[in-house]
């Protein structure tokens, strides 16, 4: 049987996707000003905390490339960057298929218990099952798509956005 949780993290993945398709490598770049962070680096983020949440805190493989917990991971910042930083069709891929992964690995797994419960950095939410590890997933990338989109809005404003 479908769960739910599936059906709003495909939702979720393919709101996020959707709206960084026409945006390009350069225009990615851009940090406007009073963010910290571009498209780019909230879209990488995106894929190493749910990685995290997803798979290694249920004890199963993640998979990432070795540099993403570098430029991506959270107190980092696009000013760091040193490393070959992953195209948005590159990342857009990754995406994609973690969603799948996700869903393939963990379906039969949802009630189950962790063996690390992990309290949020506020201290207000600790989560203990597959499924509210997945569903806290939902609530972080909405938080990204919204960065993402208020970037968009500001470099479309300045006149910086090219497809």
């Amino acid at each position: 049987m479908e769960s739910y949780i599936f059906n709003h993290l495909r939702f979720a993945r393919d709101n996020t996707i959707d709206q960084v398709a026409e945006v390009n490598d350069r225009t990615s770049h851009i940090i406007p000003e009073g963010f910290n962070n571009n498209i780019k680096w909230n879209l990488g983020h995106i894929y190493v905390v749910q990685e995290f949440f997803a798979f290694r805190s249920n004890e199963e493989k993640m998979k990432m490339p070795d540099h993403f917990m570098k430029l991506f991971s959270r107190g980092t910042k696009p000013g760091d960057w040193g490393e070959q930083v992953p195209s948005i069709p590159e990342l857009i891929q990754l995406l994609e298929n973690q969603f799948n992964r996700i869903e393939k690995v963990l379906e039969p797994r949802l009630k189950e218990t962790v063996e690390h419960p992990f309290t949020t950095s506020t201290g207000s939410l600790t989560l203990s099952t597959v499924e509210e590890f997945l569903s806290f997933c939902l609530y972080h990338e909405g938080m990204h798509v919204e960065a993402i989109k208020s970037i968009k809005r500001i470099i479309q404003k300045s006149g910086a956005f090219m497809k």
